[in-house]
């Protein structure tokens, strides 16, 4: 079967053949401020002023993003020129004039106030004293503006530019904070480098591997230790958007908010084929919903993506896009008991995500039958109902797919093997969800930032490992060497014991993954050694031994910031294209690996063991 090869997504010229002109940075006088959604929807946003902050440096800067969004030409070295550097510091070092310097009187110079109001935005969030979103959204974020550009549409924003009157510690403690308050944390307005950077390396490698999330473009740091974190994505809005205007029964501010959110998607060319009538663009809107949070739900579970979904849509884009990675973390092993511990609150686990993302869904339909009848009706009036049979059936079928993708299977087979039936599927998934959701005999335990019950097998070592067994011997394994490719270290003596269930359970594995090779062998009109050669080349890359995980992420940022003092945009740059491409997990990129390159840096060696170290934890 032919396959279609993706190029590299990051190239660069020589910087002597590139010429910097007058044009080459203006489209960063575009991002001013001004964002449509100030003027298409009500009771959305607080207005702020800001000014510069000034002594900020460019410490890290995404090329390969602000080439994709037009932002810098496409031929732009990765090279922090100059007159890029100044154009990058005149856009995003600023600080917010809040309240606490308005009732203060505070002064300050005139030529460092920017013209235009910037937007700190209103979501509904869980942490608040009010649970309408009264009081509630971007706590120390401002959204900078919208960029157009041949390459698309893009929202862009800055975490770390100030205490807004809509941060937790602001409605907690009653009272305004000045910026930089070093009484309060979270409330002070600022963000630190670490958090910028570990947004940095996570979102570049879940990005590259289809995960729809928020990246970053760039962060600047100060002398007082703090930065600026600036992001992009095609639509920033979360759902909690919406659910703030929900909640108060805001028909006419959810409306105009509902209808930016279409006409955006349209804009941006995500939807194509929208209904004329607003009505059926209701409709539409709630199926396409529907569709999102099921196969968001679906992949988050099959990728042991922990994103901490909840009721009221704070920690997800509209999109299903990851956001705010402080507490996303993506684990080793289905480890579906992890809880974050936040303070007055434990978590979600990965496992209630699902049911997370579908009371979202229902969040949806009560908001399309409130924006069609003007008559608020309970949300539990919409637990039942089309959008739930059809979220079940999305959900279901993105399971399956994600699990033939894993075993390596092609997207056409895979289209093909579900067409002709999936009780073959299910019943394979029945197997492996045995082995996948086992956990330790020791029980819950606390870890650093939270609880869990650690699970004991590693799928992606026995998906990647069987293909191979099969292809050179042409049988199945016997039971011992399968738990000791299956084996975790979290596994203890007693959790690996074989009795006659187990023994079924490992029969039941190879017969199902037996059959779909076979039925796969069918589709192909190829011998079942054939196939199994694709699965081996295939699934030894879905698979990777060593894949990041958010223990590994903090370990390495960690030892990054010992390194940051003479680290330049540039060299950052090209060690995060480096650790990026290494976790790349698609079999059909063509790959530009610079092993000598990595050969040469200590701290990407360094950086590929922690990997390893902590590939089964959290």
């Amino acid at each position: 079967m032919t396959r279609l090869k993706r190029n590299s997504i990051h190239s660069s010229l020589p910087s002597d053949k590139f010429q910097v002109t007058p044009k080459t940075y203006s489209k960063f006088n575009r991002i001013n401020g001004k964002h449509p959604f100030q003027k298409e929807t009500k009771d959305s946003y607080v207005a702020y002023r800001a000014r510069t902050r000034h002594g900020g440096k460019v410490t890290a800067f995404n090329y390969d993003l602000a080439r994709e969004i037009g932002l810098i030409p496409k031929g732009h070295p990765n090279k922090m020129t100059k007159e890029l550097e100044k154009a990058f510091i005149d856009t995003f070092a600023i600080v917010i004039i809040n309240e606490y310097d308005q009732i203060n009187g505070i002064k300050f110079p005139k030529e460092d106030i920017k013209p235009n109001f910037y937007m700190a935005t209103r979501y509904l969030q869980l942490q608040h004293p009010n649970k309408q979103g009264k009081t509630s959204g971007d706590g120390r974020s401002i959204w900078n503006g919208q960029l157009k550009t041949k390459n698309g549409m893009w929202d862009i924003s800055s975490c770390g530019t100030g205490a807004t009157c809509l941060s937790p510690a602001t409605h907690i403690q009653k009272k305004y904070f000045q910026t930089g308050d070093p009484s309060i944390s979270y409330g002070c307005g600022y963000a630190e480098l670490d958090e910028g950077l570990a947004t940095l390396f996570f979102s570049e490698i879940l990005h590259q591997n289809q995960f729809k999330t928020e990246r970053v473009l760039g962060i600047l740091t100060f002398p007082d230790g703090f930065a600026i974190t600036v992001r992009v994505h095609d639509n920033l809005l979360r759902p909690s958007h919406m659910f703030n205007h929900l909640k108060q029964g805001n028909h006419e501010a959810l409306e105009m908010v509902v209808r930016y959110y279409i006409e955006r998607q349209i804009a941006n060319g995500k939807w194509t084929d929208v209904p004329q009538s607003w009505s059926k663009k209701l409709d539409y809107f709630l199926k396409k919903q529907t569709e999102v949070f099921a196969h968001t739900a679906a992949k988050f579970e099959d990728e042991y993506i922990f994103c901490w979904l909840d009721w009221d849509g704070d920690n997800v884009l509209m999109d299903g896009g990851i956001i705010d990675y402080g507490s996303v973390r993506q684990f080793g092993l289905f480890h579906s008991e992890y809880r974050f511990d936040d303070t007055d609150r434990f978590s979600t686990s990965i496992t209630e995500q699902k049911n997370k993302a579908k009371y979202t869904v229902q969040n949806f339909a009560q908001i399309v039958d409130f924006l069609k009848t003007k008559e608020k009706k309970p949300l539990k009036d919409f637990a039942k109902g089309q959008w739930s049979k059809d979220f079940e059936e999305v959900f279901k079928n993105e399971k399956r797919r994600n699990l033939l993708h894993k075993c390596g299977f092609e997207g056409e087979v895979i289209d093909e093997i579900i067409a002709q039936g999936q009780e073959e599927i299910d019943h394979f998934m029945a197997a492996f969800s045995y082995f996948e959701r086992a956990k330790s005999c020791l029980g819950p335990r606390p870890v650093n930032d939270g609880i869990n019950w650690d699970a004991i097998f590693c799928m992606r070592d026995i998906l990647r490992e069987l293909p191979q067994l099969y292809l050179s011997r042409g049988e199945w394994i016997d039971p011992h060497e399968f738990i000791e490719i299956l084996k975790s270290t979290y596994a203890k003596d007693e959790d690996l014991l074989i009795n006659s269930y187990r023994k079924k359970k490992i029969d039941d594995f190879q017969k199902g993954y037996w059959s779909l090779v076979k039925k796969a062998a069918t589709i192909e009109k190829q011998t079942l050694n054939k196939v199994l050669l694709n699965l081996t080349m295939r699934s030894s890359v879905i698979n990777k031994y060593d894949r990041v995980t958010g223990d590994s992420i903090t370990t390495i940022i960690t030892m990054l910031m010992e390194k940051m003092k003479g680290m330049t945009p540039d060299k950052l740059h090209k060690l995060l294209t480096h650790f990026r491409d290494y976790q790349n997990l698609d079999p059909d990129t063509d790959k530009e690996e610079h092993r000598g390159s990595w050969q040469k840096s200590a701290l990407m060696r360094g950086f590929l063991q922690v990997v390893r170290e902590y590939r089964e934890g959290l």
